[in-house]
């Protein structure tokens, strides 16, 4: 009798089983693309295009009324009920459908029945429900010799990844640290032009050179991160008698010493809070946005250091911390202090005394499509890195050792936009002023004014490529009453563009260039046009 009423418990699974399975099923194997695999393309204006996942399926629903496309009146209607209201073997989708019209393939009829059966031979082990009969457990039989060969290469794909896992585990570089690298090589020239300021450009050869990067991506809690960056850069960019048009992947000596290059850790505090305690080699893009779709860190988008952020950004440089709290989806403060002689203790410099960047920064995001940036910066003795001559305030290296023999103080003010105009046409820009103050030597300020105009084409060709184009005008030193610090007579004009082609997930190659109509602001000098092939290696 106890068997008998065991048999009477599988019947029911056994049917809805049947009735759950589209009838496509046993005439043939169908093709495994369906629209639960089919990915989804949204291009973010912020940064670049992001990939959608796909439809993910949920947990185990309760009642089949949850599902909203599933009537009394369908046909299977009694099969689905007994199978998610009595053995708890089916889900739905994350929008409460079931898609019961939907193909599928003899391997996934395998998974679905699989589950089932588990849960059929857990109820007939513990015989706490209804029982079964023996027709039942014959067709149970027949459908388990009918698919035997799916469930066997089902579990075999188990039993592989299951090896496969334990061989990483036993292997993995560690536990808590993820190995990442990133190699980026580029061949610049000097195409035209020929007088800047008087003296000839010599920078004229056309050169190659290599930026390489060796990262660890430390993660001690799930949410906090570690990063660890090594490098060696020997790319220097032209001397063409201005820093206009300076490339943002160029380093500074020239050499491939390998040195660590940034290091911070990010953590939360709550739930709408971020904070990051940078070590050094800290930039404002650690602390905030800088919305800015060509922001790549000279990997990506942008060519040149003007074109890749707004240049008042620059003056953010060294160790310190940041701070980020969202409001909301739309709204989120950022602030952060970096200084450029936090690691020394000689008079007038260590972390308070000597050079820093305070940043204040209130992104906006009144839709999906649109990011605004309010920026202020309080700087001292941190110059803007691109510009004209003035801009940049070399006049006042008296001695000509690179180092800027007055001390000043700056306030900028800058506002940043980005604008998606559709999924592939992304329209941006920003305007920068800066006043800076001389304390020691000539007394006096200067303003400083910069702008620019950006049309980004996201996936352009093939998914993952990025064409650009920029417009506008580098640091322009407007007024000054710096004895020897003149303003600029003229107007120079930046004109960029390039082409990132994705060659595959982990090249990428971006040919472009760079043309500087009256360079430092002075018509009498010649136009000139730099030209740069960057090819990038991630790993």
């Amino acid at each position: 009798m106890q068997k008998f009423c065991k048999y009477l418990l599988v019947s029911p699974a056994v049917c809805g089983v049947m009735l759950f399975v589209n009838t496509a099923v046993f005439a043939g194997e169908t093709s495994s693309t369906s629209e639960i695999n089919q990915p989804q393309v949204l291009a973010n204006p912020d940064t670049r295009a992001t990939n959608i996942a796909p439809d993910q399926i949920i947990g185990q629903v309760t009642s089949v009324s949850q599902f909203s496309d599933v009537q009394p009146t369908d046909w299977a209607f009694q099969a689905l009920q007994s199978l998610v209201e009595r053995y708890g073997c089916i889900a739905g989708y994350p929008n409460s459908t079931y898609r019961g019209n939907r193909a599928l393939t003899r391997y996934e009829f395998a998974a679905g029945l699989n589950a089932c059966l588990d849960r059929v031979n857990e109820l007939i082990a513990t015989a706490t429900s209804d029982l079964v009969n023996k027709e039942d457990l014959a067709t149970l039989q027949k459908l388990q010799e009918d698919f035997s060969a799916e469930l066997a290469t089902l579990r075999g794909r188990v039993d592989a990844v299951e090896a496969k896992t334990a061989e990483l585990e036993e292997n993995q570089f560690s536990t808590t640290t993820k190995l990442q690298g990133q190699v980026v090589a580029v061949v610049s020239d000097v195409l035209s032009g020929n007088t800047v300021n008087g003296a000839e450009i010599t920078d004229e050869n056309t050169t190659l050179g290599v930026r390489a990067r060796i990262e660890l991506v430390t993660s001690f809690t799930g949410r906090d991160t570690l990063f660890t960056r090594i490098q060696a850069n020997n790319i220097l960019s032209p001397n063409i008698g201005t820093p206009e048009g300076n490339l943002f992947f160029a380093g500074e000596d020239g050499t491939t010493n390998a040195a660590i290059d940034a290091l911070f850790y990010r953590f939360p505090l709550g739930e709408k809070t971020e904070v990051v305690a940078i070590a050094n080699a800290g930039a404002a893009d650690d602390i905030t946005s800088t919305v800015n779709l060509f922001d790549g860190d000279g990997a990506f988008g942008a060519l040149s250091t003007f074109g890749t952020r707004n240049p008042i950004y620059g003056q953010m440089d060294g160790a310190g911390l940041g701070v980020t709290h969202e409001f909301s989806d739309k709204l989120a403060l950022s602030l952060g202090y970096l200084s450029g002689t936090a690691n020394d203790p000689t008079p007038n410099n260590g972390l308070f005394n000597g050079s820093y960047g305070a940043l204040a920064q209130l992104t906006i995001k009144p839709s999906d499509r649109i990011t605004i940036g309010l920026t202020y910066i309080n700087s001292y003795n941190q110059p803007l890195l691109t510009g004209s001559n003035g801009a940049t305030l070399a006049p006042l290296d008296l001695d000509g050792d690179g180092t800027l023999d007055s001390r000043f103080s700056s306030n900028s003010y800058g506002v940043q936009a980005s604008i998606g105009i559709t999924d592939n046409i992304v329209l941006g820009g920003w305007a920068g002023y800066t006043n800076s103050r001389t304390l020691t030597g000539n007394r006096g300020e200067v303003d400083i004014w910069n702008y620019a105009v950006t049309l980004g084409f996201p996936d352009l060709g093939k998914k993952g490529s990025l064409a650009g184009i920029i417009a506008g005008v580098e640091p322009r030193l407007t007024s000054s009453s710096i004895a020897g610090l003149d303003s600029a007579p003229d107007t120079s004009y930046h004109l960029e563009a390039f082409y990132q082609y994705q060659l595959s997930d982990n090249i990428a190659i971006t040919p472009g260039v760079i043309w500087l109509t009256s360079p430092d602001h002075n018509n009498n000098n010649d136009d000139v046009v730099i030209g740069a092939l960057r090819t990038t290696f991630s790993f």
